[in-house]
C-alpha cells in the first residue's frame, strides 16, 4: 500500500511537471495600459473673459424637477471644456450629484453643440466650438429625488433647498472667483427664498446680485412657502421654513438663545467675515436633514419639533452653534490643502481635526455659553461623546488624522462595525485634543490663558474680510506657542498619530470632570434615544437596537458582538418573552445579581437560534462627574463671556 501511494503520487508530479512545462511555452498575450491624457485646461488665476448667466425655473415641486438656462459670453472657436461641481466645500469629497444632471443640451450660433464627456473625468464636458460663436446657450436639468432612497430630498410641494453648483456647468481653466455670475430664479407662487446673497423680488422672479461663482457656490437658497425671519442681531438673521405653520411657533425666550448665541461668538473672536449672515432653518419631515456650512449662511434642516418639544432636551440644537462657527473655522480660515481654486482640484483634509474638530468643539461651548442648550445637557452630550471614543477598539490599529481620509473613503455611508472601522474621528476626538489643548494653556498660564485666546488670535483677524486665509500646521502651532509657551508640535503630532492609547480624556480630567457610568440614562441619552427611535445598550451588552428590535449596531469585541450577534438581526425574545425593550432592559438587570446569563432568541435572515449572553454588571449609561470642588477649567470655558 505505501508503495502503490508513492508510485501514485509519483506519477501525479510528473504528470503536472509535464502539463507546465507545455504550457510554459505558450506565449501569453501581455497588453499595455492605453495612457491617461488629460485634456481639460488647469484652473488659472485669471479673469474669465465673458459672463455666466443663470435662470432657473424651480417651480415643478410636483415631480421635483429643476430648470436651468445658462448663458455664457465671451466664449472663442475651438475646443471648450464646461465643468460639473464635484469636489464640494464642506462635503470634503468628491459628491458633486452627477447622477441627477439630464437633459444637458447646449447651443451656439443657432445650432445644437455636441458634447462629449471626459472618458477619465466624467464630470466633464467637451464641446468645438464654430467659427464666429461668441455664446453659449446651455439647458439642463437636475433631477430632485423624489424619495430618501434617491439620496437627500430637496424640493417639496411647500420647500425647495436651491444649491447652485447642482445645477450649473462652469467654463474649466479659471479660478472659481475668477467667472462672474448673475442668477434669476423663479419659485412657486407663494414662496418665499432666503439666501447669503442679496436678492430682490419681483413677484415669484428673484434677481440676485453680481457676483463670482465661488462666492455663489456658496451661497445656497431656502425657499418654502411656511417662512418666518427674525434679527438675531443687525447683520444677522434667522430664516425659518416649515412644513407646516406651527412649527414656526417659536417663544420670546427661545429667539432669545439665539440672539445670545451670535453675541457670544462675536465675542469669542471679536470679529464677522461676513456682511450679513443667514441661518437656513428648515423645519421638516419630508425635506432631507442637512448641516453644511457656508461663509455668509448655513444649511440647517433638522426635524419637526425644533421649537415645539423645546423641554424634551436638546434635540438637534447643536446644529446651529456648529455650523455658524464655520464662518471663522473653516470658510474663512481653512487648512491650506484643503482649500482649492475650482471644484475640480481635489480636496486633502489632513487639517480636519481643526476645521471640524474645533469647530465641533466650539459649537458645544457655545450652545452652553448661550444657553440653547443648558449647562448640564451639554455635560451629558459631552459624556456620550467620551463614552462613544473610550469604547472603540479601533484606535488599536487606525489613528485619528486617518479618519480625515473619511470623506472621501466612505462618503457617510453606513458602517456595520463602526467601533471597529471609526469614521470621520476627527470631529470628536478633535474636540477631545482641543479640551486637552485648553487644559495646558490653563495650567501653563497659572489661569491667565485659555483656548479662547487661540480661537481670537487665529481666527479673529481681519474683521470684515469674507475671502479665505490658509493655514499650515505649523502655523496652528505657531499661534499657540505665541499664547503659551509649550511643546505643543508634540502633544498635536503624539495625538493625531497614536495608536493603542485610550481616548484622549486627559483634557477633561484636568478641567474638572472624570467620565462615570450609571445604571440612569441622563435626559441628554434619553432624548436621542427617542429622537433616534432606537434603544442604546452600547454600555452595557454591547448592542443598539431599533423599535422592533432590530439590531442596528454591535459594538467590537462587545458581550453582544461575542455571543455573534451582528447588524440586521432581530432579537425576537428575552428569557422566554416576547421582545420589548423593557423586557432587555429588565433581564440585564436582573442578570447583575445572577451568574445566569441572559437568554435571547435571535432571528438572522430565515434562522431563529436561542442565544445565550453572559454578561452581568447592569445597565450602563455614561456621564460627567465633578471632580474636586469649586470652578474647574471646564465650569469656566461653559460661562457666559
Amino acid at each position: 500500500m505505501i508503495r502503490r501511494a508513492a508510485f501514485t503520487a509519483l506519477l501525479l508530479s510528473t504528470t503536472v511537471t509535464a502539463a507546465f512545462a507545455q504550457t510554459s511555452n505558450v506565449q501569453n498575450s501581455k497588453p499595455q495600459p492605453v495612457p491617461i491624457v488629460d485634456t481639460i485646461p488647469a484652473a488659472k488665476d485669471m479673469p474669465f473673459p465673458g459672463t455666466m448667466t443663470l435662470a432657473i425655473d424651480a417651480t415643478d415641486t410636483t415631480r421635483g424637477i429643476f430648470k436651468t438656462r445658462e448663458t455664457l459670453t465671451g466664449v472663442t472657436a475651438g475646443p471648450m471644456t464646461l465643468l460639473f461641481p464635484k469636489w464640494l466645500p464642506g462635503n470634503h469629497s468628491p459628491s458633486g450629484q452627477l447622477d441627477k444632471l439630464a437633459g444637458v443640451h447646449i447651443h451656439g450660433g443657432g445650432k445644437e453643440l455636441a458634447w462629449t464627456r471626459d472618458p477619465v473625468d466624467v464630470y466633464a464636458y467637451h464641446i468645438d466650438i464654430p467659427a464666429g460663436v461668441t455664446q453659449l446657450d446651455i439647458d439642463l436639468q437636475f433631477l430632485s429625488a423624489t424619495a430618501p432612497d434617491q439620496g437627500s430630498v430637496v424640493m417639496t410641494p411647500n420647500m425647495l433647498r436651491l444649491q447652485w453648483n447642482a445645477m450649473s456647468l462652469y467654463p474649466a481653466g479659471y479660478f472659481t472667483r475668477q467667472i462672474p455670475v448673475t442668477a434669476t430664479v423663479t419659485y412657486p407662487a407663494g414662496f418665499t427664498a432666503s439666501s447669503g446673497l442679496p436678492s430682490k423680488a419681483a413677484g415669484a422672479v428673484y434677481s440676485y446680485a453680481p457676483t463670482n461663482y465661488e462666492v455663489l457656490v456658496d451661497s445656497p437658497v431656502l425657499a418654502g412657502r411656511y417662512y418666518k425671519q427674525w434679527a438675531l442681531s443687525p447683520r444677522v438673521n434667522l430664516d425659518v421654513y416649515a412644513d407646516t405653520p406651527a412649527e414656526l411657533a417659536a417663544t420670546p425666550e427661545q429667539i432669545a438663545a439665539h440672539k445670545r448665541l451670535v453675541e457670544q461668538a462675536v465675542k469669542l473672536y471679536g470679529s464677522q467675515h461676513y456682511d450679513t449672515y443667514e441661518f437656513l432653518l428648515s423645519i421638516s419631515d419630508l425635506m432631507g436633514g442637512i448641516g453644511l456650512e457656508h461663509h455668509r449662511s448655513s444649511e440647517d434642516g433638522v426635524k419637526p419639533g425644533y421649537f415645539t418639544k423645546w423641554s424634551d432636551g436638546p434635540g438637534s440644537r447643536n446644529l446651529l452653534p456648529h455650523e455658524y462657527n464655520h464662518s471663522w473655522d473653516g470658510k474663512f480660515r481653512r487648512g491650506a490643502d484643503l482649500w482649492t481654486p475650482d471644484f475640480r482640484t481635489p480636496m486633502r483634509g489632513s487639517l480636519l481635526w481643526v476645521y471640524e474638530g474645533q469647530t465641533q468643539f466650539w459649537g458645544y461651548v457655545l450652545q452652553a455659553r448661550s444657553g440653547i442648550v443648558s449647562k448640564q445637557d451639554t455635560l451629558d452630550m459631552y459624556a456620550m461623546i467620551l463614552a462613544s471614543l473610550d469604547n472603540r477598539p479601533a484606535r488599536e490599529w487606525r489613528d485619528m488624522v486617518d479618519t480625515t481620509n473619511d470623506p472621501v473613503i466612505s462618503q457617510r455611508r453606513p458602517k456595520g462595525w463602526l467601533s471597529y472601522q471609526r469614521s470621520e474621528d476627527y470631529y470628536n476626538e478633535g474636540l477631545l485634543v482641543w479640551m486637552e489643548v485648553d487644559s495646558i494653556l490653563r495650567k501653563q498660564s497659572g489661569g491667565k490663558k485659555s483656548i479662547d485666546d487661540f480661537g481670537r488670535a487665529f481666527f479673529g483677524l481681519k474683521d470684515g474680510d469674507y475671502g479665505q486665509v490658509t493655514y499650515t500646521f505649523d502655523d496652528v502651532v505657531k499661534t499657540l506657542q505665541a499664547i503659551q509657551p509649550y511643546d505643543w508640535a508634540g502633544l498635536l503630532t503624539k495625538r493625531l498619530t497614536e495608536t493603542g492609547a485610550r481616548a484622549p480624556l486627559t483634557g477633561f480630567e484636568n478641567n474638572g470632570y472624570k467620565l462615570v457610568y450609571t445604571e440612569e440614562p441622563t435626559l441628554s441619552f434619553k432624548n436621542a434615544e427617542a429622537s433616534r427611535k432606537m434603544t442604546d445598550l452600547t454600555y452595557s451588552i454591547g448592542t443598539t437596537l431599533n423599535k422592533d428590535g432590530g439590531v442596528t449596531g454591535v459594538g467590537w469585541d462587545s458581550p453582544a458582538f461575542k455571543a455573534g450577534i451582528t447588524v440586521g438581526d432581530s432579537i425576537v425574545a428575552v428569557n422566554g418573552t416576547a421582545y420589548s425593550d423593557s423586557a432587555l432592559k429588565a433581564a440585564i438587570t436582573a442578570a447583575k445579581t445572577s451568574k445566569t446569563p441572559i437568554v435571547l432568541l435571535v432571528k438572522a435572515n430565515d434562522t431563529i437560534t436561542s442565544v445565550n449572553i453572559n454578561y452581568h454588571d447592569g445597565l450602563r449609561y455614561p456621564r460627567l462627574q465633578k471632580s474636586g470642588t469649586g470652578e474647574g477649567g471646564l465650569d469656566r470655558l461653559l460661562m457666559p463671556r
